[in-house]
């Protein structure tokens, strides 16, 4: 079938980076789902069928993993040892951390504000240009790749993980004011 000890990049015959070309990546996903889906191996025998799911598993989990920009840069980060999940990666960044706290207390607020809706509006567009932000730190981050840029690229990586949490409270709330109304 294939190499199961490729990384994911090597996996969708891809160069190891952050920037890529989303369009080849879907088409490369569905060139490689064509070729390991378990319904091409229902006639084969076991082996083969439990190589096969095997194979589809892994084709899903690097797509997942490729196709979104934060676990894209934790699997980098992890690629070129830099370890993202200890307990000793604390984000030093005090303005970040005040500025994450003045975004939760505005989104504690907006079912109470005169337009919850616009205020909510204004509120993903701030945290969605802030993830932005840093998608194009992080692109210049692994573009350099020097082990101070990797440390910088760790904690905005931190940062993408508080922004994305808090976007997703945002859209949690948003889909609360339309079920009101």
């Amino acid at each position: 079938m294939f190499d199961f000890s490729k990384n994911y990049f090597e996996l969708f015959g891809m160069p190891a980076g952050f920037v890529l070309d989303s369009g080849a990546l879907a088409t490369r996903y569905r060139d490689l789902q064509k070729v390991v889906h378990p319904d091409r191996y229902a006639s084969s025998g076991e082996h083969s069928q439990r190589l096969s799911l095997q194979g589809a598993t892994l084709v899903n989990e690097a797509y997942e993993t490729l196709k979104d920009p934060l676990k894209r840069a934790q699997y980098l980060l992890r690629l070129k040892g830099v370890d993202v999940d200890g307990q000793n990666n604390t984000l030093n960044d005090p303005a970040f951390l005040m500025e994450q706290m003045e975004l939760r207390e505005a989104l504690s607020e907006v079912r109470s504000s005169a337009d919850p809706q616009g205020s909510l509006d204004a509120l993903l567009r701030d945290i969605g240009a802030m993830i932005q932000s840093q998608i194009a730190e992080l692109a210049v981050s692994f573009e350099e790749a020097t082990p101070q840029r990797l440390a910088a690229a760790a904690q905005s990586v931190q940062k993408m993980q508080f922004l994305n949490k808090l976007h997703a409270e945002a859209e949690a709330i948003e889909a609360d004011l339309d079920e009101a109304c």
